[in-house]
């Protein structure tokens, strides 16, 4: 069925804050008048639909596989209720394909499974591997995915009781190699420091997290153009973490209150260094979806602007996953707002209208 035409007006084609008119025809956009078309809003500042860079589409609250892929689509309402049009699942063991067909749900970009080695990483999530496997892996999920791999890169050593890698860098940059080759780009969880170095060497594409990076380690991101998703609002939980371990790991309970004092700054490093910065939750599991206003928030409290921070979940984020803003014939994915998010971030709980490929919803 073809959308409705519409029509709005408003400070459109943010971030420049134009001031003007948009229609949308069969669902895309345009600045060409479309006559007949309803006018559904008039005033307001309107953006591109938000993204959320990092979250888990099947993973129910707690751990674990979600109950069928109707509790997965209600993760993806729960997003688009908070403005987010798009989502790059960061690894889900749930097959959520079926939903591409769901015009109601936001877009998203999987990176399949996460690949990570024996009884390395959260019991059931992950396409768990030896090093000499890694490569076939990586191609798997590559090929399974919508242009993302998702490697663990570090989780709690048992027998050094603290956090350190799970790839050797021989390991590593053969399977970047192989995802690259696929077309797919790779990003990694990392808490800590010590499986970084190899990572960012091996031609690693993003960083999830980050909390252990250096200011050497930034220089060279920078240099790369590797970017960092801070999940500033799953960091809120290293305390947690921190006292939930102590009592076996007393190592790495020290090691996650040492990265949680040091998230902000690690961030604002990360920024003033140049290394492009992006707006994910981590929903799904530990955090609830639908938070990326916090997100935003939290990444304007740890040193970006208030601007950068709301580009960091919007028209950046979106022009990095490779999904156009509000640009000539782009789908119409907007998100329509009261008040200048751009001037009060609080305006971001509050969106007035919401159109996804070209409907009102």
């Amino acid at each position: 069925m073809t959308p409705p035409a519409l029509h709005l007006s408003g400070v459109v084609m943010l971030p420049d804050g134009v001031t003007g008119d948009l229609w949308v025809r069969d669902g895309r956009l345009t600045t060409e008048p479309v006559p007949g078309a309803e006018t559904v809003a008039r005033g307001g500042f309107v953006l591109p639909g938000l993204v959320d860079a990092h979250c888990h589409v099947g993973i129910a609250r707690g751990g674990g596989n979600v109950e069928d892929l109707a509790a997965a689509r209600e993760q993806a309402l729960v997003e688009r209720a908070a403005g987010v049009l798009a989502l790059r699942d960061c690894g889900s063991p749930v097959d959520t394909r079926a939903l591409d067909d769901d015009e109601d749900l936001p877009r998203i970009l999987r990176a399949g499974r996460h690949v990570a080695r024996s009884r390395r990483y959260l019991p059931g999530l992950a396409v768990e591997v030896e090093p000499e496997d890694l490569v076939e892996a990586v191609r798997t999920q590559a090929r399974a995915g919508d242009g993302w791999v998702k490697l663990v890169g570090d989780w709690i050593d048992r027998g050094a009781g603290d956090l350190g890698p799970l790839w050797p860098a021989e390991a590593l940059t053969a399977a970047i190699a192989a995802a690259h080759a696929e077309g797919a780009r790779v990003t990694a969880h990392t808490f800590g420091t010590d499986a970084l170095p190899d990572l960012i060497g091996a031609g690693i594409d993003c960083i999830e997290h980050g909390t252990g990076l250096t200011d050497d380690l930034v220089a060279t991101m920078a240099q790369q153009g590797t970017a960092v998703v801070p999940t500033l609002v799953n960091v809120e939980n290293f305390p947690g973490f921190a006292a939930a371990g102590e009592s076996k790991f007393p190592s790495y309970a020290s090691t996650m209150r040492r990265l949680y004092a040091s998230s902000g700054a690690v961030v604002r490093a990360a920024y003033e260094a140049g290394v492009p910065v992006f707006a994910g939750t981590d929903a799904g599991g530990g955090i609830d979806h639908g938070v990326i206003a916090d997100e935003i928030r939290a990444l304007h409290a740890a040193g970006l602007p208030a601007e950068a921070a709301l580009a960091a979940g919007s028209w950046a984020a979106r022009e990095w996953l490779g999904l156009p803003g509000l640009t000539e014939g782009a789908p119409a994915d907007l998100v329509r707002y009261d008040r200048d998010p751009r001037a009060d971030l609080s305006a971001l709980d509050d969106p007035q209208l919401t159109v996804l490929r070209g409907r009102v919803v």
